[in-house]
């Protein structure tokens, strides 16, 4: 099968009969069907969503897995390949083993594309070695409230940052150094999902996926209650310079616009995205998002394509998806041109990623969680955690003295990666191949370093230096809105008895959005940011002992209070852009290509 071109592409489409054109417009989850099934209904797409993952959970598993999908597709007629997709958001996170980085909001602190650039071609070049070609990332938006469940997605709050981070890391993900051809990236999810307000989730009788969660959702798919100018000047440009940088793909978020769904908004979707910005890839929808549209299916798919979606994350049910779609395009609801375009622009997506290029020569699985890879995660965690407050705490002293670390977040790989690593939610505990804060500290510092993740330390009455580590839970989209980010009863408890008998006292904060804690910063000595910083713990150690310098300044405004949550101008804790340097002295001085604002 040929798509190396526009002229082949419009040859294939005359070559397709309708059923093959709407089964490239469908993209099904891996529990939901079989590779043979994937033929027999000439499916463009499969993907494995959050909690998809082989068993075992190994990079070998990962490749057959997807191997067996791909080659189910090359046997059909006209042989058009599949495209398998998933979350690698921060790393190919689902998978066992893999290098996983920090999550984007710690990114945005370390505000460098070149580094966030050698991220994704780490990430493309593991996807790459399984077979995957596809990931929904990277996220574009521009967080306006830290309640928001995503914000730990986003890069930070101001657009320009979020542009250029945004497009380097689409520039990694479609253009590894090393293998000549990339994975295709996913701007997402446009548009102004970051802007949406609390307590604007619409629960009426659409059935929606999240149903079972009950209350948790209060931000996130909401309604962004803003004018044309702040979504133009503050959430679009992130997607201009994502497309600019080459974006193959495009996420439709959940969220509203002032009450329409943007799955069901033709003026963003096609007259924006498609013709403003110039876009020639195609759009996804959102897991289940075209349901939400109306309550007759139906409805929701012809309304949903005909706004611009090209290609439908069923991802259940796809062949109630197949039978609506024939139905509306036979009684002519859906045009036939409209279905053509979105044809072409997928099988575009595809001949970029020269999915059919039978010389191309994969990466050995053997690249999956490298060394090579965890020396650049390594790298993006000194460079991305901040420090908020230094009483002379920091650097560790160079003289041997007694160091007692308390928190169970100081020895957890699942707590300091988050939502979004090996299942949807995240986890606790050995949840992936990492090291930890402890591991560093006993690596770097030239100490006595003691650990009780409750703060109990009977040998000795006082330690020279304590170290907490507290935690937010791992979390991911919806179930992360919170009212009241702030430490945990649990995390306070520990942090009272070690300050209690501390002469100095470290707080250390694993978290994906600035949490509401200026009591415990208050009676902290030091206090580092350390955000979600993924498997390779070990390098806060490094930072902590004075082996590497504090760089980084916050992405977000930290806030003072929960009510300042609720007004936007309220004067935070910390403005966006605090960072100390070790001396405490005054701002950092960055380096690379994406200093500054």
């Amino acid at each position: 099968m040929k798509i190396s071109d526009e002229r082949a592409i419009e040859q294939l489409i005359t070559e397709m009969t309708v059923a093959e054109k709407i089964g490239q417009m469908t993209q099904v989850s891996k529990e939901s069907i079989s590779p043979a099934e994937t033929a027999d209904n000439f499916i463009g797409s499969v993907l494995s969503g959050g909690n998809d993952n082989p068993a075992p959970n190994t990079p070998s598993r990962w490749a057959d897995m997807v191997g067996s999908f791909l080659d189910a597709a090359a046997d059909t007629r006209l042989g058009i390949p599949l495209v398998y997709g998933v979350d690698a958001v921060h790393g190919h996170s689902n998978v066992g083993g893999a290098t996983i980085f920090p999550h984007n909001i710690g990114l945005g602190s370390a505000r460098d594309e070149d580094l966030v650039r050698r991220m994704g071609q780490a990430t493309a070049t593991e996807m790459l070695a399984t077979g995957v070609r596809w990931t929904f990332a990277p996220t574009v938006a521009v967080p306006q409230d830290i309640r928001w469940g995503r914000t730990y997605e986003g890069y930070g709050r101001d657009p320009g940052l979020v542009s250029r981070l945004g497009a380097a890391f689409v520039d990694g993900l479609q253009n590894p150094r090393k293998t000549g051809f990339g994975v295709l990236a996913c701007a997402k999810h446009f548009v102004g999902d970051g802007a949406t307000s609390w307590g604007t989730i619409v629960r009426d009788e659409t059935p929606n996926w999240w149903d079972d969660w009950g209350e948790n959702w209060q931000i996130d798919q909401g309604d962004a209650r803003i004018s044309e100018v702040v979504l133009r000047s503050v959430h679009l440009p992130p997607y201009a310079a994502a497309v600019k940088a080459g974006a193959m793909t495009v996420m439709a978020s959940y969220s509203s616009w002032n009450g329409v769904k943007l799955h069901a908004h033709r003026g963003l979707l096609t007259d924006v995205l498609k013709g403003e910005l110039g876009f020639s890839g195609f759009v996804v929808s959102d897991w289940m998002g075209v349901d939400q549209v109306a309550t007759s299916y139906e409805d929701a798919v012809v309304t949903s394509i005909n706004a611009g979606v090209d290609m439908v994350m069923v991802p259940i049910d796809y062949r109630r998806f197949i039978h609506v779609m024939a139905r509306a395009t036979s009684t002519g609801r859906i045009p036939l041109q409209r279905i053509d375009d979105a044809v072409r622009r997928i099988l575009r997506a595809k001949s970029f990623a020269r999915l059919a290029d039978p010389d191309q020569q994969v990466p050995p699985l053997s690249v999956v969680g490298s060394a090579e890879h965890r020396s650049v995660a390594a790298e993006a965690v000194r460079r991305s955690a901040v420090l908020l407050k230094n009483d002379g705490a920091l650097p560790l002293p160079a003289v041997s003295r007694s160091i007692d670390v308390a928190g169970k977040a100081a020895d957890d790989i699942g707590l300091q990666c988050g939502g979004w690593t090996v299942g949807w939610q995240g986890g606790t505990g050995a949840t992936t191949a990492g090291t930890t804060l402890l591991d560093g500290l006993r690596a770097t510092a030239r100490h006595d370093v003691a650990y009780d993740q409750e703060g109990w330390f009977p040998e000795r009455d006082r330690s020279d230096v304590g170290i907490v580590c507290i935690a937010e839970p791992p979390y991911a989209e919806g179930p992360g809105d919170c009212a009241e980010p702030t430490a945990s009863d649990e995390d306070r408890v520990v942090f009272t008895r070690m300050r209690d008998r501390s002469r100095v006292l470290i707080l250390v904060v694993y978290s994906g959005r600035p949490l509401v804690i200026p009591d415990l910063i208050a009676r902290a000595d030091a206090v580092v940011a350390a955000w979600l910083p993924g498997t390779e713990g070990a390098a806060l150690g490094e930072l902590l002992a004075g082996v590497h310098p504090f760089e980084a300044r916050t992405s977000q405004p930290w806030p003072g209070s929960f009510d300042a949550l609720q007004e936007p101008g309220a004067s935070p804790l910390y403005a966006q852009g605090h960072g100390l340097s070790l001396s405490g002295a005054g701002p950092n001085v960055q380096r690379g290509s994406g200093s500054g604002q």
